[in-house]
């Protein structure tokens, strides 16, 4: 199978955690071509999409300088490989977006992982109010004053952050009594010109999120990451701590009622985060988790996402 991962510069992966570095070494241990290449590195022939692609040798190291070895750019339309992995990290931009437009000419050619058409219309912060009953609750405005109001609503405590965030850069928590609150609203409305997206705190928060990651909507593992002391955000990259989890039964409830919007919606390789029981975002951009659950849990959980991969490539061959 050839492979091609649309992934930012290899140099600047984080490769204790990344998830794409996981597929491609599985990619790799299966005899697998793995190839690379950024987002402007796409184009179109007349009506054939195509990449500047990298033939990429992958192994296991600490640094992406021992860990890749690529060979020059080399054209190839993307019918040429039997998937194609969109794994470019937000925020979805503009760049982001044109290349996503790109990548539709692709759609029954080869297996996309995930559907260019669904990344643009599932807003990663917005597309769980497609599922009130299981969300905190939950406004998006761009008015300070609607978000304190929202704040006093909510009992005194709410999350704020922008709709186009991600990795949780622009999360705040905003509590009653803290001199700062009308800075940090200010601050996360950009005075009125952002969108934010504000949720009632759940204090269930301080003993971490929960990511779950489907593959084609069902789970294949979960993490617990939990925030470091004096942070509000359980995010692994700004210091929380990886815990082994177990899915409960609100988890199975969540994976039940979102598995089919995905499936609808081409979303193949998807992380949830759960906080106590409620859904309150829906990664589908480039969403990790993999080698944390491979290192607590001692198993191939990449592999896993291939076999997938395989079979749903060798459904579209046919």
């Amino acid at each position: 199978m050839r492979a091609l991962f649309i992934v930012d510069p290899l140099e600047r992966l984080s490769l204790a955690g990344d998830t794409s570095y996981a597929l491609m070494l599985e990619a790799q241990r299966r005899d697998h071509e793995v190839w690379t290449c950024q987002i402007e590195h796409l184009g179109l022939e007349h009506d054939d999409p195509i990449a500047e692609a990298q033939l990429t040798l992958v192994r296991p190291a600490a640094t992406a300088a021992e860990a890749f070895s690529v060979e020059p750019h080399v054209s190839i339309p993307l019918e040429a490989f039997d998937v194609v992995l969109m794994r470019k990290d937000p925020p979805v931009d503009t760049s982001y977006l044109h290349a996503t437009w790109i990548l539709d000419q692709a759609r029954g050619k080869t297996l996309l992982v995930n559907d260019p058409r669904g990344l643009r219309e599932l807003n990663e912060h917005l597309a769980v109010l497609r599922f009130p009953d299981l969300t905190p609750p939950t406004i998006v405005t761009r008015s300070p004053r609607r978000l304190a109001q929202f704040q006093r609503e909510q009992g005194g405590a709410i999350v704020v952050k922008p709709v186009d965030g991600y990795g949780g850069l622009g999360v705040f928590v905003v509590r009653d009594g803290d001199p700062n609150t009308s800075s940090l609203i200010e601050n996360a409305t950009a005075a009125g010109a952002r969108w934010t997206v504000a949720q009632r705190y759940l204090p269930e928060a301080a003993n971490g999120d929960k990511r779950i990651v489907l593959w084609d909507g069902e789970p294949i593992g979960a993490v617990l990451r939990v925030p470091a002391k004096n942070e509000a955000r359980g995010n692994l990259h700004v210091g929380g701590k990886p815990v082994r989890t177990e899915l409960d039964d609100d988890d199975r409830a969540i994976i039940r009622a979102v598995a089919p919007v995905l499936r609808e919606h081409g979303q193949l390789l998807v992380g949830l985060d759960v906080i106590g029981g409620k859904l309150t975002e829906l990664n589908i951009t480039s969403p990790t988790g993999i080698r944390h659950i491979e290192q607590l849990e001692q198993r191939n959980v990449a592999g896993a996402v291939l076999e997938g991969i395989e079979r749903k490539a060798a459904e579209s061959r046919r």
